[in-house]
């Protein structure tokens, strides 16, 4: 075996020797073909090396072909007649060749519409579709919309024609276009349509059918997002054949969001529709569902089994599955499989069912039809469990029962989902917010959430959506500028909608800070040679928060990569460049930098040549900014160039160039101007403007600057100026809607800055409101006198004038003085000898305060010494039981109301004045003499004659007396001035007069009295500018030469008097003694008159009557004589009654004008409300009927609303602010009278209580 395995072996290596040995030819075969292969590979590698090297020529001969494209021959304006055809074209060129598509020209923002109306969506494009584009698709919420149509390819609509809730949504148009899809989206609100019962819920929505049979349909839908005045109680289900008519369905409302309809027709067409409804009654009802066809839905996909023919099925068999499909607190759906064959037979069937556990089989589909395999039960108790089995019916008979279902008894009652929390509010832009909550834990049976918002300060809610939306965040849109508002959520659920979420934190509605936009117009202001001064606009917007720093970048003309050139922040729009190369090219960007981060780059800078200026004109002037905008007038100002040339500056040349990117500059003056401002006039108003300054030297004008931002001619807001409540002169502005928060900066005279030691700076935010108003912030400076200019991005000038009315209103305002009405402390004595001192002021508030000193000490009320005070009628009294020497001295009322406050003294001192005091009560002395003879007494120990005063007036003659009163204690005393009298008076009145005032007699006035024992004197000092003395006199003269009273008569007498000043108040009197308002006498005053009048006069009523006027100062008197001439009239006035009495007229007295239902004395009313006040009055004729605060008549204009109606008026005060607080009143004239009712206005703040006396609003 051994040799047999040698062998073998020894075979197989001769033969795998043999096998790759070769001879001859066979081997140069191998090496000719490893040489041909070895030249293929190598011309392969070549080949694909000059494949590279061409591929890399041909990329830069691309990129040095490379352009980007431009307007070779651009559009040119042209002047063309009116009526003609003009074709305008331009030439484009770039490479590759540039391409022009169609871009969304004007879109359409979110928008609100009621339920009911047509929606109508436009949008345009830039220029007409390319073949291409015109598959222009529009979508809500993803799902395509068929309604659009495509208008002679530059615009696109869709019409959506009576809208409903479920038509709200997000809709989106989108464009082809070569760089892909193109779309714009904006949401679309659908808020409810008016309801026919006031007070209703609105309208259900997503009413949808489902398990269609021949007689059953299962229809389920969304709850309202407004309940209405009143929580829902359920809902009503209607149904329609096509018809216009509507048919309940359900007799009980129901209370969850789904309901089995049963009872219906086999193969007719149904819509559908819900209505709520709560205490109010019946709501808006839901959009109709699609038509539904009602018919057999195993129909189409029935066979026969088994091999049984139809022929030979007569009875049917029973049904079988008998199971619940639907349960709730109210009903239970049964359902069941047809008979397993069924026959060609038209099947019924009926329903049996039993208490659980019990044989006692009753029918309980009663003697309705049941022809789908669907029941529901409605009539079952609750706490009991039900079996149900189904017999099969044809004409044949009816089957045995099927098995029974198993026990079935009534669910639980569903509850209202959870509610969301954690409600958050995001700014997004100026006028909408991104609005974000967390679902509930238990997210089962939620179909989505509805949204409320409220403005701060009221408590009106607002649905946001009539959809529910299905994620937790969604932005607001709609909302007011400036205003602060609160949001809460509620979620949505077959059972209703839960509770409301807790409120979230109020958000003040403004565009989210971002990045500041990127600045503009970088030019070069100076170059040295080796440093280069950049300058540069500053960003359109500052994204919400100030700048607050640049940075540049450079880069030489032939390199692509840009160079940070500072480190450092910049924080001005000039910074200097070192470090160039002469001669060289060099490009600049600039970036701006807030809190939030830092804006995209400006454009490139023109490529600027590094070399040293040595041109003799000047260069640019830079920073222009405009000032005070209005509609026919602007300021324009500018710094003076860095580089001046080689000469000085002589002036500055403007030049000015209508619409937004027009080159044709003209020169707005024709010499050159000094300053670096200039107010450039006859603008037209709604036109938008550039301008632009070059500076002029004795080489010529330099290069321009760079044009200024296109600017619109009009009026923006102003500058308020004022006293406030304080007494401090203010400047008031109201900051327009801007997205961002502008800079306040206020200057005096264009340059000089605010004393921060004479004003302060205050910014206050307005409230929320109702109706439009206007919440805007405003900011306030306190000044004093000059040219003040505010700024906030766009600049508003008020120049200050008559700074001396508003510094004396200011004065007045902050040290005011309680008024006097009596004359000082008065004296009267009774008839029990009880003395008592009296004063009387105007009426005071019910917080005032009065301190009573008697010799430099505090004291009260005792019981021989009784102290009262009754602030309404601004009465001080002390009542003396009787005197003692404790009651000697010096007696002084201290008053004090809020700010105003004054103080009044009275002495009593001397022992003879108690004996003075026992010789009246003995001999009932007048009381008048007693104050007389007290003043005298407390002057008696002066040691010399003194004056009481020494003032000016005005006669009645308008003649202008200076006088001074003498109080002496001899028989005899001298008094100088200008000449020497003696005067044989206790009272000395000493006067000069002057018939002609002029700005002579302005100067200082003294008045000398003097005696054996010594001398007194009294300055009077006129000295003020002449115009002032003139024009003091002038008022006065005014107020002594009004016109003489007058009367008139009809069946009544009427005494009028037409004042040509206004005066504070108006007393009439009649024969010396004041005329009571009684029934027989009535005053009146209005805006021109001021009258009494007598009804029924009788002989009593002749005699003298006194007009008394005072003016704030002194009391003028008027006066009318009826002793003669009024015999005849009230002879004539009682026979004219007496005959009218026998004749039985009833229209001899006519019904004077008078209020029959008056105002409040008080009202208050919370800032940011309307106010509503109606007033009724009556006469014959019909009374006119005015409005009036603060004496002065109101407009039915701006916030007020006046209505009239036959015997009342109503006026309405929208949006109170803290300026409606003041006097109303409401007048009523007529022929024969007149009647005015007051009331006081008090408007608080939001958190502060009201006024105590005031009746709340």
């Amino acid at each position: 075996h051994r040799e047999v395995l040698r062998e073998t072996m020894a075979d197989d290596e001769l033969h795998q020797r043999d096998k790759w040995t070769l001879f001859g030819n066979e081997a140069e075969k191998v090496e000719i073909e490893v040489i041909r292969n070895q030249h293929e590979v190598r011309k392969r590698v070549d080949r694909m090396k000059l494949r590279r090297e061409a591929s890399a020529h041909l990329k830069f001969l691309e990129d040095l072909s490379m352009k980007a494209p431009d307007f070779p021959i651009p559009l040119r304006p042209h002047t063309v007649w009116e009526g003609m055809a003009v074709k305008l074209s331009c030439t484009i060129q770039g490479c590759p060749t540039p391409h022009s598509e169609a871009l969304f020209d004007s879109t359409f923002p979110p928008s609100f519409v009621k339920e009911g109306d047509t929606l109508v969506l436009c949008c345009s494009f830039s220029s007409p579709l390319l073949p291409f584009q015109q598959d222009v698709s529009w979508f809500r919420d993803g799902e395509r919309q068929r309604q659009s149509t495509l208008k002679a390819l530059t615009s696109t609509t869709l019409t959506l024609k009576g809208v409903h809730k479920e038509h709200e949504g997000l809709y989106s148009v989108r464009l082809l276009g070569r760089d892909g899809i193109k779309e714009h989206s904006a949401f679309i609100y659908i808020k409810d349509g008016p309801a026919a019962v006031v007070g209703a819920p609105g309208s259900p929505l997503e009413v949808e059918c489902s398990d269609v049979n021949r007689d059953y349909v299962f229809l389920s839908w969304k709850p309202p997002s407004a309940d209405g005045a009143a929580q829902v109680q359920g809902y009503f289900i209607e149904r329609s054949l096509g018809s216009l008519q509507w048919i309940r369905c359900n007799d009980v409302p129901q209370k969850l969001c789904y309901y089995p309809v049963m009872g219906l027709k086999e193969n007719v067409m149904y819509q559908f529709r819900v209505c709520a409804v709560n205490q109010a009654g019946m709501g808006r009802p839901s959009k109709p569902t699609h038509p539904i066809f009602t018919s057999d839905p195993m129909e189409p996909s029935r066979t026969m089994g088994n091999g049984v023919t139809y022929s030979q099925i007569r009875v049917p068999f029973p049904p079988t599955d008998v199971h619940v499909c639907e349960l709730t607190d109210s009903y239970a759906v049964i359902s069941w499989t047809e008979p397993d064959p069924r026959g060609k037979e038209t099947l019924t069937y009926f329903v049996e069912r039993s208490i659980a556990g019990k044989e006692s089989w009753h029918l309980a589909s009663m003697d309705m039809m049941v022809r789908s395999t669907r029941f529901a039960a409605f009539d079952l108790q609750k706490g009991k469990a039900y079996c149900f089995r189904i017999r099969s019916i044809n004409k044949y008979g009816i089957s045995d029962p099927s098995e029974p279902s198993q026990p079935i008894a009534l669910g639980e009652l569903l509850g209202v989902p959870a509610a969301p929390h954690s409600v958050q509010a995001i700014p997004d832009t100026e006028r909408s917010v991104l609005l974000l909550w967390k679902e509930p834990k238990d997210t089962e049976g939620i179909l989505g959430y509805y949204l409320y918002c409220s403005e701060m300060g009221t408590s009106d809610w607002r649905t946001i959506n009539n959809k529910p939306v299905s994620g937790t965040r969604f932005t607001v849109h709609g909302l007011r500028t400036n205003k602060e508002y609160v949001f809460r959520v509620k979620s949505v659920g077959r059972a209703g909608n839960s509770r409301y979420s807790e409120q979230s934190q109020p958000i003040r509605v403004k565009a989210a800070k971002v990045v500041p936009s990127a600045p503009s117009g970088v030019s070069l202001l100076c170059c040295s040679g080796s440093e280069m001064v950049i300058g540069w606009r500053a960003p359109t917007s500052h994204g919400g928060v100030p700048v607050q720093c640049y940075y540049l970048d450079q880069r030489e003309k032939s390199q692509s990569v840009w160079k940070e050139v500072n480190v450092k922040p910049v924080r001005e729009r000039v910074y200097t460049v070192s470090g160039l190369q002469q001669g060289h090219y060099y490009q600049f960007r600039v970036f701006a930098s807030n809190v939030i981060g830092i804006s995209k780059p400006s454009g490139p800078s023109e490529a600027f040549l590094c070399e040293q200026w040595t041109m003799p004109e000047p260069g640019c002037p830079y920073d222009l900014q405009l000032r005070e905008v209005r509609r026919e007038s602007l300021v324009l100002m500018w710094a003076e160039p860095l580089y001046r040339g080689q000469s000085q500056l002589t002036g500055y040349v403007v030049e000015i160039s209508e619409g937004e990117e027009s080159e044709d500059w003209t020169a707005v003056t024709q010499e050159p101007i000094t300053d670096t401002h200039l107010k450039i006039s006859r603008l037209q108003a709604g036109q938008t403007y550039r301008l632009r300054v070059s500076a002029v030297n004795s080489a010529g004008v330099g290069r321009p600057s760079l044009p200024t931002e296109p600017v619109a001619a009009q009026t923006r807001p102003d500058i308020e100026i004022g006293v406030d409540n304080d007494g401090f002169i203010f400047l008031s502005f109201e900051a327009p809607e801007t997205e961002d928060e502008g800079q306040i900066k206020w200057s005096k005279n264009y340059t000089e800055a605010i004393d921060a030691g004479r004003a302060h700076l205050e910014t206050k935010q307005n409230k929320y409101s109702h109706g439009e108003a206007q919440c805007r912030p405003h900011y306030f400076v306190l000044m004093a006198g000059g040219l003040w200019e505010i700024e906030f991005d766009i600049a508003i000038v008020s120049r200050l004038t008559d700074l001396e009315r508003l510094m004396e209103l200011s004065w007045q305002i902050r040290n005011p003085l309680i008024g006097l009405r009596s004359e000082g402390w008065q004296v009267d004595v009774s008839e029990q000898g009880a003395v008592r001192l009296w004063l009387q002021t105007e009426p005071l508030s019910s917080a005032a305060e009065l301190r009573m000193i008697l010799n430099d000490k505090e004291i009260s009320s005792t019981p021989a010494r009784k102290i009262s005070f009754d602030r309404p009628n601004g009465l001080v009294e002390i009542v003396f039981d009787q005197l003692s020497k404790e009651d000697e001295g010096s007696y002084t009322a201290q008053l004090k109301d809020g700010r105003a406050k004054n103080q009044f003294t009275l002495v009593l001192v001397d022992e003879s004045t108690f004996r003075l005091f026992s010789l009246m009560l003995s001999k009932h002395l007048n009381t008048s003499l007693l104050a007389f003879h007290m003043h005298y007494l407390s002057l008696s120990e002066r040691k010399q004659p003194c004056f009481e005063f020494l003032s000016w007036t005005v006669t009645e003659d308008c003649e202008m007396i200076m006088k001074c009163k003498v109080m002496v204690c001899t028989n005899i005393a001298e008094r100088k001035m200008f000449t020497v009298l003696k005067l044989y008076l206790y009272t000395i009145i000493a006067f000069c007069s002057a018939l002609k005032v002029t700005k002579k007699e302005a100067g200082v006035y003294r008045a000398v009295v003097s005696d054996s024992r010594g001398e007194d004197e009294s300055v009077l000092e006129l000295l003020d500018t002449g115009e002032r003395l003139e024009g003091n006199m002038a008022s006065a003269f005014k107020l002594k030469s009004d016109t003489a009273m007058s009367w008139q008569a009809d069946y009544n007498v009427k005494v009028y008097f037409s004042p040509k000043s206004s005066f504070h108040n108006f007393l009439m009197c009649d024969r010396e003694k004041r005329i009571d308002q009684e029934e027989r006498t009535k005053p009146g005053s209005s805006m021109q008159k001021v009258w009494i009048e007598i009804f029924n006069p009788t002989e009593n009523d002749k005699g003298k009557y006194t007009l008394e006027m005072f003016d704030g100062q002194e009391t003028h008197k008027r006066t009318l004589d009826l002793s003669g001439q009024g015999t005849a009239v009230f002879l004539d006035l009682q026979s004219q009654r007496q005959s009218a009495v026998r004749n039985n007229v009833s229209s001899f007295c006519p019904d004077r004008a008078k209020v029959t239902k008056g105002l409040p004395d008080v009202v208050a009313i919370m800032e940011g409300k309307s106010l509503c006040l109606t007033c009724f009055a009556e006469g014959d004729p019909m009374p006119e009927m005015f409005w009036l605060k603060n004496d002065r008549e109101i407009s039915s204009t701006g916030q007020y609303h006046i209505a009239h109606d036959k015997n009342s008026s109503t006026i309405t005060i929208n949006s109170v602010t803290m300026e409606d607080s003041g006097n109303y009143s409401f007048f009523v004239r007529n022929t024969y009278g007149s009647q005015t009712a007051y009331v006081t206005v008090s408007v608080y703040k939001h958190g502060e209580k009201p006024r105590a006396d005031a009746i709340q609003m």
